[in-house]
């Protein structure tokens, strides 16, 4: 909090901050490292946290360019976020390391899935899914809902629409549809539909020769599931034909324990000043390797702005942290992504 908004809330309780449980979180990694035999490096989100640019950045501050080794392992938990940045982070890691190995003891899905494309092998539990990865846009032509906002646009939902209509044919569909979605929307849906399947097809030829078998999967992902939160389990994403392995129950109890810190950080911490104003703490980005632990810090004030009727965001010093070990300590350093 900055000394603006301490000193509005001096009557108040100190304002809340997320804790960095580094020296916690680093002798799990160790751990894991030590049963594998190869470097780990932990990718998390908390709840409605996606994958994003600024996610590639920050692998760059973990991965270890110096260290010479064929094979990592990533643990991934990840509600999804970009396709476009799935597909660098793999493109990034494939640079340094030949196999990559996934580890999903949670869920790893939309553009994490893709993720998982990547990978030559995905480790899955009793509790992992995987997702279908069909698009949605929200386009500044899209619908809106009743606060004017743009929604998003299912590329299956409206092909579901065309094809209820053509098994009852009766005219042209288009122009009740265009009544509801504009036709430029429409474009740029089945353009991003397109993309995806290119997207999930360039991901799987990391590791996969078998064209025909990569184009098939890549659809099926995009449209053979009827939402795109579908949980597809080991056993699913084994008979879709992806390489899965059942995961080593220590590997998997010593995910669940990070994951256990890891949500203890990412907790959303609200601080109260008045009526019109609060402070909002949010760890919502973590990536760990031995020795080093990157995570994104939201960190700002809000306040009520009357004459508008909505909250804006003001003193905003949210920021990459980099905590790094420095001999027997650790230090803690803002880096920051452009």
């Amino acid at each position: 909090m900055n000394k603006k908004t301490a000193e509005r809330g001096a009557s108040h309780a100190a304002p809340k901050k997320s804790p960095v449980l580094t020296e916690q979180t680093q002798p799990i990694l160790e751990a894991l490292e030590e049963i594998q035999g190869y470097p780990v490096i932990a990718f998390w989100h908390s709840s409605n946290c996606e994958i994003g640019h600024s996610d590639v950045d920050a692998l760059a501050h973990v991965v270890d360019r110096a260290a010479h080794a064929d094979t990592i392992g990533l643990s991934v938990k990840s509600d999804g976020g970009s396709g476009h940045e799935a597909l660098r982070f793999i493109h990034f890691l494939r640079n340094y390391y030949k196999r990559v190995i996934l580890f999903a003891p949670f869920e790893c899905a939309s553009a994490a899935t893709m993720l998982a494309l990547g990978c030559d092998e995905i480790h899955m539990g009793p509790g992992s899914f995987l997702t279908a990865v069909d698009v949605s846009l929200r386009h500044p032509l899209s619908p809106t809902d009743s606060d004017k906002d743009p929604v998003s646009v299912s590329h299956d939902e409206m092909s579901r629409i065309i094809r209820l209509w053509n098994e009852h044919p009766n005219g042209n569909p288009f122009p009740e549809v265009y009544k509801y979605i504009h036709p430029l929307v429409i474009g740029a849906v089945d353009r991003a539909s397109s993309l995806s399947i290119r997207i999930c097809k360039e991901l799987l030829s990391y590791h996969m020769s078998d064209g025909e078998k990569a184009e098939r999967i890549s659809r099926e992902l995009n449209s053979a599931y009827p939402s795109h939160s579908y949980p597809i389990t080991a056993r699913e994403a084994a008979r879709l034909g992806l390489n899965v392995k059942a995961i080593d129950p220590e590997i998997e109890s010593g995910l669940r324990k990070l994951n256990e810190l890891y949500s203890t950080m990412g907790q959303f911490l609200r601080s109260d000043i008045d009526e019109e104003h609060h402070h909002d703490n949010l760890i919502c980005h973590i990536l760990e390797r031995r020795g080093r632990q990157i995570y994104y810090l939201q960190d700002r004030d809000w306040y009520y702005r009357k004459d508008e009727q909505k909250w804006c965001w003001m003193n905003n010093e949210s920021a990459w942290h980099c905590a790094e070990q420095n001999g027997r300590g650790w230090t803690d350093r803002i880096f920051h992504v452009s």
